[in-house]
């Protein structure tokens, strides 16, 4: 088993759980330093029912597939491209507002860069302002981040560790 952010290897009989940015990881004893160390993993819980133990049961509506990644993103500076597409047409912010039919605090908050909007509302826009707000994103080549010494990508080598 290896650390789960530099690779280290953790030993199998008593790996150390860590709970770092919120996220639990399995990790080496110096990168369990990161974070608070959990006492001991956390336990199923069961339901009784007539004198049965039963897990809860969920239901779901849709599958879940986490190989699902969006094909289109927002383009960096779309406050500024909001702004002057709107400005370009001589609309006040109540007047695009009516348009999209979205409040007023909602396009300044977008033009200002305070707020990123949802696909609904950059939708609305790109068609209100006749503007490209959407653009295709390519896969990125995670192979870039393997570890040379197992062969496996663990969290350290795509980021860096600010340490104080």
């Amino acid at each position: 088993m290896e650390c789960e952010i530099c690779g280290k290897p953790v030993p199998e009989n008593n790996p150390i759980r860590a709970k770092i940015e919120g996220s639990v990881m399995v990790v080496c004893k110096e990168c369990s330093k990161l974070g608070t160390v959990q006492k001991a993993q956390p336990k199923p819980r069961f339901v009784k029912q007539n004198n049965k133990t039963k897990r809860p049961t969920t239901t779901r509506n849709k599958p879940y597939s986490r190989n699902v990644e969006p094909s289109e993103e927002l383009i960096e500076d779309f406050s500024f491209e909001v702004r002057k597409a709107r400005e370009s047409k001589d609309w006040s912010r109540e007047e695009l507002g009516k348009r999209i039919n979205e409040r007023v605090s909602v396009i300044s908050r977008i033009e200002t860069g305070k707020m990123t909007p949802d696909n609904k509302v950059t939708k609305k826009l790109e068609k209100a302002l006749n503007i490209k707000l959407l653009e295709k994103v390519d896969n990125i080549d995670l192979n870039q981040f393997v570890n040379s010494s197992s062969g496996e990508r663990t969290l350290g080598n795509v980021m860096k560790i600010k340490r104080k």
